[in-house]
């Protein structure tokens, strides 16, 4: 499984035990800064379960200038509800995703994912995460560390995130070393380490 939240599902679903082994980030195809500039940030496919219209909205409630990289059904919804602090760029090549996440001041992470490889590419950048609650996050950002939780998907919840993270600290260098610990070569010791316990005669 790629995280314990799919394991839990396969152990429900299937009565079956299952083996964790995160997914790999590629954290040298990152630009690392510790200087933020004044705007959050959103890089996802915009589909309506990924809930990026509660980051639209909480940024037009509260003013905060929001940058959406991205396509998919939700992005002509997703223009006509964004205020003026809010920008869709649509589908960008990567070198402009690694632009971005490398000078956010935070990353928004509103929807509730198996595991999610975004906000580690967010910490790879030394960007820390607000991130909802549940699913793949809560194995990959570590609260008051390299970023925040909020608990329920509504814009209230998503407000009081982005306001407490404005009274806090963040340590870039922390976000880098936590998204250092997805690493490809850990990634694929762990997978050579499994598949070595448990299908010796392939190997």
């Amino acid at each position: 499984a790629n995280s314990e939240f799919v394991k839990n599902r396969i152990k429900s679903c299937y009565n079956r035990e299952s083996v964790v082994i995160h997914p790999p980030c590629s954290v040298d195809d990152f630009e690392f800064k510790e200087s933020k500039e004044d705007f959050y940030l959103v890089i996802s496919a915009l589909t309506p379960y990924k809930r990026i219209d509660l980051a639209v909205e909480a940024c037009n409630r509260l003013r905060k200038k929001l940058i959406v990289i991205g396509s998919g059904s939700e992005e002509s919804r997703l223009k006509e509800i964004a205020g003026p602090t809010v920008t869709i760029l649509g589908q960008q090549p990567f070198h402009i995703l690694v632009d971005h996440y490398s000078r956010a001041k935070a990353f928004l992470f509103p929807g509730l994912e198996d595991f999610g490889i975004t906000p580690l590419e967010a910490m790879a950048s030394g960007t820390p995460v607000i991130a909802f609650g549940e699913g793949g996050a809560l194995e990959t950002v570590v609260q008051d560390e390299t970023g925040i939780f909020f608990d329920k998907q509504n814009v209230e919840r998503f407000c009081s995130a982005i306001e407490k993270f404005e009274s806090l600290t963040f340590d870039p260098v922390i976000c880098r070393r936590r998204a250092s610990e997805f690493r490809p070569e850990i990634f694929r010791s762990k997978i050579k380490g499994f598949l070595t316990q448990s299908y010796p005669s392939i190997l």
